[in-house]
């Protein structure tokens, strides 16, 4: 009977053990010195009896113990599920929040996209509304004024005969002058113009002097013009430089007659010189030679900082439009005679 209730105390502690591993805790309590609680049964017995007594409370007070510790787990284990359900439910609100408000910034990003194309729109119509205003206004809404109707006379070979322009120039690139002039004067008509700065008194100069081809000078280099305005009459007479590979361009009467390249290439006009109608400067401002003085008229002298296109040097030369020069104006107080 011992031996069998031994067997009995083994099995139930061996299950009672299994039990609280499974569980996953290890509920040891002061029940001696280990899981097996027999150890080894006493001879006597009165002390195997009281032995048995106290392995059989031991086990009873192990199963109680696991018995609350799987109540606790119960209530635990569903504790779980009522806060997953309120973390569920918690994290739906958060979603449909989130959803919510990525909707309203599509919209605004929608609303902002059609703002932005509206005003880029605006402003493009504006801007063109701007460059044909411009466009407008440089080519002149106003009748032609007649070259008769401005001019400056230099009638005859003198070395104190000259017009002088009052503005200066800025650093150029590129420019086109363009003016109205009538010569007849022999041989050579003289220097319609020129423009001198500190260091080199023949930045730009357009000379016919003597018998030799009418000239365009820049910086001190020289390109020959096929233009023929000795005639008495008047003639309408454009020259385009830019400093890109020296490129010049030579109209007379709106057509053009010439273009060549290497003239002073790559050679900025410099600012700050003084521009001279009708002599030739050796120095800026003065030192003239009546040999080279224009002789004649002139009118309409104008200067753009860029090439024109041969359709507005046309259009200048027919009379047809108005465009005065961005840099030097053909204007009444601009010119000192």
């Amino acid at each position: 009977t011992i031996g069998s209730q031994r067997e009995a105390i083994r099995e139930l502690t061996g299950k009672l053990s299994r039990c609280e591993s499974a569980d996953g805790k290890s509920w040891k309590k002061e029940l001696g010195k280990g899981k097996d609680t027999m150890g080894d049964l006493p001879r006597d017995p009165a002390q195997v009896i009281d032995q048995l007594s106290r392995t059989m409370q031991t086990l009873k007070d192990r199963l109680e113990s696991l018995e609350h510790q799987l109540r606790a787990n119960v209530s635990y284990a569903a504790l779980p599920n009522d806060l997953r359900e309120i973390l569920q439910r918690r994290l739906g609100d958060l979603e449909r929040q989130l959803l919510s408000k990525v909707a309203e910034l599509e919209d605004e990003k929608s609303l902002l996209h059609n703002e932005t194309s509206a005003h880029r729109q605006k402003t493009e119509t504006a801007l063109n509304a701007l460059l044909e205003r411009e466009s407008e206004l440089e080519k002149g809404n106003s009748a032609f004024k007649s070259p008769d109707e401005f001019k400056v006379s230099l009638p005859l070979r003198t070395n104190y005969l000259y017009g002088k322009i009052k503005k200066t120039l800025p650093e150029l690139y590129a420019f086109t002058v363009c003016l109205w002039l009538r010569s007849s004067a022999s041989p050579g008509i003289g220097t319609p113009f020129s423009y001198a700065v500190p260091g080199q008194a023949n930045e730009i100069v357009l000379i016919e002097w003597g018998n030799n081809p009418i000239e365009l000078l820049i910086n001190d280099k020289v390109a020959q013009l096929p233009l023929f305005i000795s005639d008495g009459k008047w003639h309408h007479i454009c020259i385009t430089w830019t400093t890109r590979d020296g490129m010049w361009e030579a109209f007379q009467d709106g057509e053009k007659l010439g273009t060549g390249e290497n003239l002073a290439p790559w050679h900025p006009i410099k600012p700050g010189g003084v521009l001279i109608l009708g002599q030739e400067q050796d120095t800026v401002g003065g030192r003239f030679d009546a040999t080279q003085a224009f002789v004649g008229e002139m009118s309409q002298f104008n200067i753009w900082d860029r090439v024109l296109k041969a359709e507005d040097i046309t259009n200048i030369a027919n009379c047809s439009t108005n465009m005065p020069g961005n840099i030097i104006p053909w204007v009444d107080n601009n010119v000192d005679v």
